[in-house]
């Protein structure tokens, strides 16, 4: 399935396909961003898609995709399960936290938790 504009909780919502092309530099995180502007307020990417840069925080690149969202007020949701980075770097940890507490950047296990907090945030 390609990336889709789906209506989720009343949200739109632009949801990635695992097998789509990898997240690996800004530009694609601007190109996902770029997509979302056909009417989608959120883009949920597989965990899957991004670099594993992405959860290596000394790398900066999670922080350079992250605030490329929050720049252009798309809220970026990170979907799949990171237990593994989580349980290998406790900086990772705190951030995942500290963004489900805050509405620009979130991390959920599976679409059925996104559309449980999209419930909850309308």
């Amino acid at each position: 399935m390609p990336d889709a504009i789906e209506e989720r909780a009343g949200v739109q919502v632009l949801v990635c396909d695992p097998a789509g092309p990898p997240v690996t530099t800004t530009q694609d995180a601007l190109d996902l961003i770029g997509a979302s502007y056909a009417g989608a307020e959120v883009v949920a990417v597989p965990a899957s898609r991004l670099d594993e840069r992405f959860f290596t925080l000394g790398t900066r690149f999670a922080g350079e995709v992250m605030q490329k969202f929050v720049n252009y007020r798309v809220r970026l949701v990170v979907v799949g399960d990171i237990s593994r980075h989580l349980a290998a770097s406790s900086a990772l940890r705190a951030l995942v936290h500290e963004s489900n507490k805050a509405d620009h950047v979130w991390f959920v296990p599976d679409l059925d938790a996104l559309d449980a907090r999209l419930r909850d945030a309308a």
